[in-house]
């Protein structure tokens, strides 16, 4: 199975870093900090493109990815084209799709004004989201929420444009409910709405509407689609924190995007029921009630709705779990001052937590308020100056002292889990290439053919130490001469902590781990479990590492 680690796998939920840029310096500014987020913010929207599946538009500007999946739908006798593949895969899913299209509405809603020409590219990526999801959501009471079998996809190792696995549509529906997913959908088509209203009046009609509808399902017919489709959407993306959230998520966007008390007043008879205060330190795709909260207190900080003032007890509170030397903090930082939340792809924490941070500092900046902390107040120059902490930590202030977007300076991931990236474009290499054949590329120790532009890796562990299967090939410049990272065909990576040699031999310590080792403090027989197990995931030669390899001697020989 063609499977991988969290560490360099480029995914939509994860690509927050486009939100984060907009507050942090007007486009027409100029940089700040060190970064060009300029610069940045142009390669994350690219990514996007990347990520297109369907027929592509004549001003594609990701000119290696080609027209794929022309079919979807066909076997349920709809049209399912279009929309984006989640990551280094070819399945599209319906959840962290809608996710990733209300964070980029929301973006786009409060700081699209600094996003100077990128802002019609940005609206763009919405409309390619919303227009799929116009189209799962065409019949009434039905949503389908994914469109391709995982587990065939993840036994082949092909581009999009090849792709002859199984695309299977899988659906929600009054029989099957999906609480969650459909109540994200709705999220989603709302806060689209907004984006809209302005320039395209009737397309923002239309997706209200159906935003509307769609809400309506989900709360009549409650349950969460992990249940209904388990075999389809689990372990991938099972709903593990419950589809009350969702609801009160889809109620808030509603609220926000139609104005109409029937909104406002379910979300306070459902603030108890539905839980609106658990989890508060918790912000992603699965888990909304940090966003709920953000989300209406910008209506008690403007002075509209007091009585929404418990949500912005909530985010205070929420605000105060993320800010380290606050007294009892809920989140972790690594020593290089990373959030990190166990898991894989922590990424997607850092990036979304830290828009929270932002946006709220926004909103208390516009009030003219604080926030209470532990007998402190925090101001909003705070909370935006941990923001910029992390999204400079990504883009290269960092004990690696490299990029996690690919493309973004001099020196970031070139070989990331991700078909169409790896494999030859369709323009370099016509021929079909087949389910397996394309598992030589997938081993292939050289950078990938297609530069995934913008694309933000899973990122390093709690050591900050950059753990993902596919190794990190620096680019070649004198600057990287000596760094802490020295990757070649064997996919080593330095970390000064480990040590393969015995600790009670008195033999000399040496610092190189294979890279999709995790944990940076272990022995060395520790590093061989953990090298066994993971090479039995992916399906590698087990026997050649576990058993007939010296490690300490076949690294003496190596000139690092």
């Amino acid at each position: 199975m063609m499977s991988s680690l969290p560490g360099n796998v480029p995914e939509l939920r994860v690509l927050f870093l486009l939100l984060l840029l907009l507050p942090l310096h007007p486009i027409s500014g100029g940089g700040g900090g060190g970064h060009d987020y300029h610069t940045a913010l142009h390669l994350s929207i690219l990514f996007f493109e990347g990520q297109r599946s369907g027929r592509l538009p004549p001003d594609q500007r990701v000119r290696w990815r080609h027209d794929s999946a022309l079919h979807d739908g066909s076997t349920a006798g709809v049209d399912l084209t279009g929309g984006y593949y989640d990551a280094g895969d070819n399945v599209k899913f319906g959840f962290p799709m809608a996710f990733t299209t209300t964070m980029l509405s929301w973006s786009i809603i409060d700081f699209g004004r600094n996003m100077g020409p990128e802002l019609k590219h940005a609206v763009r990526a919405v409309k390619w989201a919303t227009d799929y999801l116009l189209k799962a959501t065409d019949i009434p009471g039905v949503v389908f929420v994914q469109v391709g079998d995982a587990l065939s996809d993840h036994n082949c190792w092909e581009r999009p444009e090849d792709m002859d696995t199984l695309r299977t549509a899988y659906k929600i529906d009054t029989s099957h409910p999906g609480s969650d997913v459909a109540g994200e959908t709705a999220s989603a088509l709302a806060a689209a709405s907004i984006v809209f209203r302005s320039s395209d009046p009737q397309y923002s009609r239309l997706l209200l509407n159906r935003a509307i509808r769609v809400f309506e399902f989900a709360d009549r017919h409650r349950g969460a689609y992990s249940s209904s489709l388990y075999r389809a959407v689990c372990p991938f993306y099972c709903d593990v924190n419950g589809y009350q959230d969702e609801l009160l998520w889809g109620a808030a966007w509603l609220h926000k995007a139609s104005r109409r008390r029937i909104y406002r007043e379910y979300i306070m008879r459902n603030e108890v029921v539905l839980h609106a205060g658990d989890t508060i330190n918790e912000f992603g795709w699965d888990n909304k009630h940090a966003g709920i909260n953000v989300l209406l207190s910008k209506e008690v900080l403007m002075g509209k709705a007091d009585y929404f003032g418990s949500f912005k007890q909530n985010a205070d509170g929420f605000i105060c779990s993320l800010l380290p030397g606050i007294s009892h903090p809920q989140v972790q930082y690594s020593p290089g001052g990373l959030i990190f939340k166990a898991g894989g792809s922590n990424m997607q924490h850092v990036t979304s937590l830290s828009f929270l941070l932002l946006a709220y500092s926004s909103y208390l900046s516009h009030a003219n308020k604080v926030v209470p902390c532990g007998g402190k107040s925090v101001s909003p120059a705070l909370l935006k100056q941990l923001a910029k902490r992390q999204v400079n930590y990504i883009l290269g202030d960092n004990p690696l002292r490299m990029s996690y977007m690919v493309g973004y300076g001099a020196r970031y991931p070139q070989r990331i889990h991700h078909r169409a990236s790896s494999l030859p474009s369709v323009q370099a290499h016509p021929a079909h290439i087949g389910c397996k054949a394309g598992s030589r590329y997938y081993l292939s120790p050289n950078p990938n053919p297609n530069l995934l532009i913008g694309a933000v890796v899973g990122g390093p562990n709690v050591t900050d130490c950059f753990s993902g299967f596919q190794a990190l090939f620096p680019r070649v410049g004198a600057h990287n001469v000596h760094q802490r990272t020295a990757c070649g065909p064997a996919r080593f990576l330095f970390s000064p902590s480990l040590n393969l040699a015995s600790e009670s031999s008195g033999a000399q310590k040496w610092s190189p781990c294979l890279i999709i080792v995790k944990d940076s403090n272990c022995s060395q027989r520790r590093i061989l479990e953990v090298c066994i197990v993971y090479l039995e995931d992916i399906g590698l030669f087990l026997f050649v590492f576990g058993v007939f390899f010296d490690y300490k001697n076949w690294i003496e020989t190596k000139n690092f």
